[in-house]
């Protein structure tokens, strides 16, 4: 551990202190700091010499220039911490590296498993703050971003895959002890057959938790795994005692019992928890890899000479001409010069409807190619495109929440070092006051207070409850990710919505046709003509025409803009916009014309389909609102929940929609980073806000939400991203997610009174307190019995929740 109590010279690298007299305002300011000893600008070498105590005041020296409005050189790194196992260990992780010499700043993040650390590189280094770590008990993964992600899945997996062996051998191991403490005590060779099973599970399966409590120790700290290895440790000395040495006992006519199902049990459980915990951690960092997915490994490069060459996607520089065939995804950010298609946007707007592209317009990597190829000239490239940009926003949003303290860490704390003194002060007042047996009775009554002061209730009240809830929820077709998420979803009061795909279909539909004169022929003629398109809305005609048999057509041409055309016989028709009929002087009948405004209005794309001589139809396509949607909407303003709707779309369509589903607040236009901006502006105002949001454009704003809600039948990115999924992108389903936590969160809190009133209650009585008064004195057994039963109670109250609506 590196010392906090130092005297040496320390350099700070500094920016923009160009002359003496901005030399001296920093001198004079640096003067002010509490522990400076003395204080030098050098100008000529653009660093203050600063000569301190301790690290603490680096960081405030640093905190003082940077006050002035003058930079400082440091250097700004995230990296996984492993080895932490409660919040409290975050905590300890954090401060050893804040004591680390020339650290300015650290944070450790429980709930990502990061430490963001701020360090001034000409003092520090990774390693260096590594080794800090590691003088902790834990350890930090310094690896090149690039290969960090698959280490640290790895890690994950393999962490998993020990922790589901253990847990299951802990169980099998536990039953034969439960089965023979509880029922079959008398039968012979008892006590033996029950050290033979439960000793593995103890030193063996268990043996984290007495590493990981003396790494405590040495901090002097406590946390559940304190708490775990005390109790199970002291229960299965004192049981092998009793069993070796029975006749000391008897010799004072006492009873030797032993409590072998107690340490077993405890460790079984407590196992059990942290591998439903690991399991939900291993999740967290898919979605990362997954935008990371999004850009192609080697991009089609044209050379000055016309050649073609294939290259890796890290060669690709700024000013490079690159080939995007179809189907192919597009590398880097830049502009067509040369060529047309339709490009899948829809990971940055969320519209499912592809944009045309065409010269002197704007590509982004990560979007998708359709049918046509073009040619665009790179414009950003690395870590400057917006998918680097989004990729960077959801790994901070990730980083940023606070670390989760879990409230039972924070009692372990405090009720752990409570416990010891309880049973060492019993010991010696037994010791003072007890007589003749004082020393027995002492020990017993100290052991059966550490026995009935177990956590197996307290480590079991969060767990059940969230089990049970969480597997209500799938159940109900709601995913949960983590208990955090259910347990916050009670106090949500602003919700945030997407619009396509959430509260919409998410794909274009055609929603009415109003022909002119129609009959099989025409429908055939419209429906051939649509299925040689390429045109992303000629799909919802095909759709919408499906039955309809094709028609042979000739000498199809899709007319860039405007839509297409092609030759039925003698005759040629069209299916496109308004301005093909126009410039082809087509005319259009007045009941056409009438129907295409209104529908216009509603928001709706209006195609049209004609001869060479007249409009024969038009041809409304939107996307539709999901059938269940306005009926969520209204249960979850009459919950008093602020609804917002966010969209890419334009500002009619978003009004439209607005309107037909009763959302007062709507913003239209909205990019991905905006989105992520507007929830933040909602969490100033105070308000617990849940996102729902079913795309890639939407994950920036779900990382940042206190609660994130996926559409089942939207992007991986935003499931991955999100902590709760519904998985029939129904939303009523969210109402349903809210009530669900409220009832969850009410168990748990019901779950930890009673475990604390039981505590309140047996630690005394345990202790011998009734004893003066009617000479009660618990037997440890007992004590073993109750222990169990404020487990059975918990358990038994978290099912409670399968029962209630």
């Amino acid at each position: 551990m590196a010392t906090n109590n130092y005297n040496e010279t320390i350099y700070i690298p500094l920016e923009d202190v160009e002359s003496e007299h901005c030399a001296l305002i920093v001198e004079k300011e640096l003067a002010l700091v509490k522990g400076i000893e003395s204080q030098k600008v050098e100008l000529n070498n653009r660093r203050a010499a600063i000569t301190v105590k301790n690290n603490e005041v680096v960081a405030n020296a640093v905190k003082a220039v940077k006050d002035l409005g003058y930079g400082v050189s440091t250097v700004v790194k995230t990296f996984p911490v492993l080895g932490m196992t409660c919040a409290s260990c975050a905590g300890s992780a954090e401060s050893m590296v804040k004591y680390e010499s020339g650290v300015v700043n650290a944070s450790v993040n429980f709930a990502t498993g990061n430490l963001t650390v701020e360090y001034l590189p000409n003092i520090t280094d990774a390693v260096k703050i590594q080794k800090a770590v590691q003088a902790g008990g834990y350890d930090l993964l310094v690896e090149d971003e690039s290969t960090q992600q698959e280490t640290l899945e790895s890690i994950h997996a393999e962490k998993f895959r020990t922790l589901k062996s253990k847990t299951i051998w802990a169980i099998i191991l536990s039953l034969p002890v439960v089965a023979i403490g509880m029922f079959f005590m008398d039968i012979p060779y008892a006590d033996p057959i029950m050290w033979f099973f439960a000793t593995p599970v103890v030193l063996w399966l268990g043996k984290d938790f007495f590493i990981n409590a003396w790494k405590q120790a040495k901090h002097r700290s406590a946390n559940m795994d304190t708490l775990v290895a005390l109790s199970t440790g002291i229960a299965y000395i004192f049981s092998v005692f009793n069993m070796l040495f029975a006749d000391f006992w008897h010799q004072r006519g006492l009873h030797a019992h032993v409590y072998f199902e107690a340490a077993a049990v405890v460790i079984a459980f407590i196992l059990l928890g942290k591998l439903l915990e690991e399991k939900a951690k291993g999740n967290t960092s898919s979605a990362i890899k997954k935008l990371m997915g999004l850009q192609p490994k080697t991009v089609m490069v044209i050379q000055p000479d016309g050649s073609e060459i294939q290259v890796a996607i890290e060669a690709v520089k700024a000013g490079d001409i690159i080939l995007v065939k179809p189907g192919e995804k597009i590398a880097v950010d830049g502009m067509v010069i040369l060529g047309d298609s339709y490009v899948d946007e829809s990971m940055l707007s969320g519209e499912p409807v592809p944009v045309f592209k065409k010269e002197n317009e704007k590509v982004f990597a990560g979007t998708i190619n359709q049918k046509g190829s073009f040619q665009f000239k790179a414009v950003k490239v690395g870590k400057e495109t917006m998918l680097a940009q989004i990729i960077k926003m959801v790994q901070d949003a990730q980083g940023s929440k606070a670390p989760v303290q879990k409230m039972v860490d924070k009692i372990a704390g405090i009720f752990v070092p409570v416990v010891i003194g309880i049973a060492l002060f019993t010991f010696v007042l037994w010791f003072i006051l007890g007589g003749e047996n004082g020393v027995v009775q002492g020990l017993l009554a100290a052991v059966t207070v550490l026995v009935i002061a177990c956590p197996c209730a307290l480590g079991l009240a969060t767990p059940t409850a969230i089990m049970v809830g969480v597997g209500k929820g799938a159940e109900q077709g709601i995913l949960i990710k983590d208990a955090e998420s259910l347990e916050l979803a009670k106090s949500v009061n602003a919700i945030v919505l997407d619009k396509t795909g959430t509260i919409t279909e998410g794909r274009p539909q055609v929603t009415g046709i109003q022909w002119l004169d129609s009959d099989d022929t025409t429908n055939a003629i419209l429906l051939s003509i649509e299925k040689q398109s390429e045109h992303p809305l000629a799909e919802a005609v095909v759709n919408y025409l499906e039955g309809v048999a094709v028609t042979t057509i000739s000498a199809f041409d899709s007319i860039t803009g405007k839509g297409a055309k092609a030759n039925h016989g003698l005759e040629t028709y069209y299916v496109g916009n308004r301005k093909l009929l126009i410039e082809n002087g087509i005319a259009i009948a007045e009941q056409l014309q009438d129907r295409a405004e209104q529908w216009s209005e509603e928001s709706k794309t209006v195609i049209w389909f004609a001869n060479s001589t007249q409009a024969l139809a038009v041809i409304a396509i939107a996307d539709k609102i999901k059938e269940t949607s306005i009926l969520a909407i209204q249960e979850m303003q009459a919950m008093g929940i602020e609804l917002y709707m966010l969209t890419g779309d334009n500002e009619s369509t978003a009004k439209a929609i607005a309107e037909q589903t009763g959302i007062k607040h709507y913003k239209a236009e909205v990019m991905p980073q905006h989105k992520a901006d507007f929830v933040r502006a909602l969490q100033q105002r105070g308000k617990v806000v849940a996102m729902v949001g079913d795309g890639i454009n939407d994950s920036t704003a779900l990382a940042t939400a206190d609660v994130s809600i996926a559409m089942g039948k939207g992007s991986d990115i935003a499931m991955d991203v999100a902590k709760m999924t519904i998985i029939s992108s129904d939303l009523t389903k969210i109402p349903q997610a809210i009530r669900l936590s409220k009832q969850t969160v009410a168990t748990i809190k019901q779950n930890l009174f009673w475990a604390f009133i039981y505590n309140v209650i047996g630690i005394p009585v345990a202790a011998g307190i009734l004893f003066p008064i009617n000479g009660f004195l618990l037997n440890p057994m007992l004590a073993g019995a109750a222990m169990a039963l404020s487990s059975v109670s918990v358990v038994s109250n978290s099912l409670r929740l399968k029962w209630k609506k």
